[in-house]
């Protein structure tokens, strides 16, 4: 009983451990000072983070209903040509935009707006497009070039239009109008294409890009650099101050290779037809005188081109918008005869080393088929001289089966033939020159070989461009030396006024020909033109200097081996095309040409001419200049 007392609880009776309760106070002392610092800092970084790192980006979402980032658009780079004529300038004018943000009824405004100034549904279109890949507070065009009347009428109710203004504009102008347009191209709406590779803000304030030609081939030069100014505006979104500004930087200018008297004359020459005429110049590989026909005014586009204009260019049988100097792609016909007969005769077995006898035809063995020379009766005794003055398709039929048709596509494609020349404008056609491999791959079919003699003529799957028979013609100029042609030739800094001319492109030297054998073709195609029995001698005759050409006529449909083609009995749009390739002087040339004539017939009776009056224009006047 005793031991029960001694173990009882007593109340009043307690343990300490001081040390254990002095750690436990530190700790919790110190975990609480943690807390607080840790809480400090936070709100310290945020402060500094709204206060110094962030600060103008809240500063400016403070003031966003008084302060606005207004772009200011460059002016667009001038265009010259090689002369310093001006070929597309920047005209004053006003434009209608309007600040989303700031007009209260949208749709009512726009109804408004279209009793004072005329409106269109492309207008329109063009503005809810810009509207949707903009910010609210962004001013968005609605109209370009408003009259002097509707400018007026705007300004006497503008109290009445929030969010809606007036601003003075530069729009793109073409002194020369459809003389120009397939070399120079136009502006148009900037739209996804252009901002989809460039960054974000560069075609800020600008409602205007290149859509063809130098225009968008350029565009990077031409565009300039968009500067801004930050103004203070009112409720009703009118300017009270600017705070801020930045000067944009205009465009660079562009001096063309283009002689546009040249190409007026050249225009003129091909009157009344449809065609495509391109002049080179052999040394430099700029091109002089690039035309098309029919052509378009590309003024008609800027701003926007009306519903009717469109339909009318879209609709006019003669292709009007279709650049045929680049895109026209022909069988290039006997013009291909001068390039394929050094081939030959850097074979090493030329054909013509001892002539052959031109009956008019050809057969091949085991078959009936008569492969016939456009001179029915035949030429009679012929080597390679006066097969190319006279054309012979007999002397090239033969020609080929010693060539094969590999041969005679390394040959053409070594004069530029079957691949682009790489001009600097957009969309250049590459033509086609065959081989055996291509048909297989692309027909699913073998090569035969009365292809062969056909394409020895520039007939069957051949095409070429304009571009690409006139640096054809300008390789021979050069005697094989190749340069790429282009139609830029210098760019001016609007800053620095600093004028930097662009160096001529090599490419690739014809890997074939002797200098005497190249003076044997030269001094052929000099006969076609200049000598009696050439092709072109009408055309040549009188001519005050020494030049050197090659005709050519193009099928349009095919003709039964015995069928003559009588081009009276022919439908105007089945005949054949008309070609010329040339340059001149013959010695020291300057300029070298091809033209195509589209339903021409004959190309010694149509082209040759045409390339006559372009040659003189050019020599005759350089040496009067001179």
């Amino acid at each position: 009983m005793a031991m029960r007392r001694r173990l009882r609880w007593n109340p009043q009776v307690r343990l300490h451990n001081p040390e254990l309760e002095r750690r436990l106070i530190r700790s919790r002392i110190l975990l609480a000072a943690a807390v607080a610092l840790a809480l400090l800092l936070g709100m310290g970084l945020r402060l500094y983070e709204l206060q110094v790192h962030s600060h103008a980006h809240f500063a400016t979402l403070s003031q966003g209903n008084r302060v606005r980032l207004r772009p200011l658009p460059p002016p667009r780079g001038l265009i010259y040509d090689r002369h310093g004529i001006l070929l597309a300038e920047n005209l004053p004018s006003f434009r209608l935009e309007i600040v989303p943000e700031d007009v209260p009824d949208l749709p009512q405004t726009l109804e408004r707006l279209s009793r004072l100034v005329e409106i269109t549904p492309r207008d329109r279109e063009r503005f809810e497009r810009e509207r949707r890949r903009s910010r609210p507070f962004d001013a968005i065009p609605l109209r370009h070039r408003l009259t002097d009347e509707e400018v007026a009428r705007l300004a006497i109710d503008r109290i009445h239009f929030p969010g809606v203004d007036i601003r003075a504009d530069l729009t793109r102008h073409y002194p020369f109008g459809a003389s120009t347009g397939h070399v120079i191209g136009y502006t148009g709406a900037v739209d996804e294409r252009d901002l989809r590779d460039v960054p974000e803000g560069t075609y800020a304030g600008l409602t205007e890009a290149g859509r063809n030609g130098v225009e968008r081939s350029y565009e990077a030069e031409l565009r300039g650099v968009t500067g801004y100014e930050q103004v203070e505006v009112n409720a009703q979104g009118r300017t009270i101050r600017v705070l801020e500004s930045r000067a944009p930087t205009a465009g660079q200018n562009l001096y063309l290779s283009l002689d546009i008297r040249l190409q007026q004359a050249a225009e003129a020459a091909l009157a009344g037809q449809r065609g495509a005429i391109v002049a080179i110049a052999p040394t430099s590989g700029e091109v002089l005188a690039l035309v098309s026909r029919p052509a378009y005014d590309p003024n008609l586009f800027i701003g926007g081109i009306s519903t009717e204009n469109y339909q009318a260019l879209s609709k006019d049988p003669g292709r009007p918008l279709f650049n045929r100097s680049i895109l026209g792609q022909y069988p290039p016909g006997s013009t291909v005869k001068p390039l394929l007969g050094l081939a030959d005769l850097a074979s090493g077995q030329p054909l013509g080393r001892g002539g052959v006898y031109c009956a008019g035809f050809v057969k091949l063995p085991n078959q009936e088929r008569r492969y016939r020379d456009w001179k029915r009766r035949g030429h009679g005794p012929t080597d390679l001289r006066r097969a190319i003055a006279e054309s012979c398709d007999v002397y090239f039929y033969l020609l080929s089966l010693e060539l094969g048709i590999d041969r005679i596509h390394d040959a053409l494609v070594a004069f530029g033939l079957g691949h682009r020349t790489g001009i600097d404008l957009p969309g250049e056609r590459a033509g086609l020159v065959p081989s055996k491999a291509w048909k297989q791959q692309v027909r699913k079919q073998p090569w035969y070989i009365g292809e062969t003699l056909v394409n020895s003529i520039g007939q069957g799957y051949n095409l070429a461009t304009p571009l690409q028979l006139a640096q054809a013609a300008a390789t021979l100029a050069r005697r094989g030396e190749v340069l790429q042609p282009r139609v830029v030739r210098a760019r001016e800094d609007v800053i620095s006024g600093r004028y930097v001319p662009l160096t001529p492109v090599p490419g690739a030297a014809v890997p074939f020909g002797t200098p005497a054998q190249w003076e044997t073709v030269i001094d052929a195609m000099h006969d076609v033109v200049q000598t009696p029995g050439g092709t072109a001698f009408g055309s040549g005759r009188g001519a005050p200097y020494a030049y050197a050409g090659k005709t050519g006529t193009s099928q349009v449909f095919g003709l039964g081996s015995e069928e003559e083609y009588v081009e009276e009995n022919v439908a105007a749009h089945l005949r054949d095309h008309a070609l010329f390739i040339g340059f001149a002087p013959q010695h020291d040339p300057a300029i070298a040409i091809a033209v195509v004539v589209e339903h021409g017939g004959s190309g010694g009776r149509t082209a040759a001419p045409i390339a006559r009056q372009v040659l003189d224009a050019y020599l005759l006047r350089e040496e009067s200049s001179s």
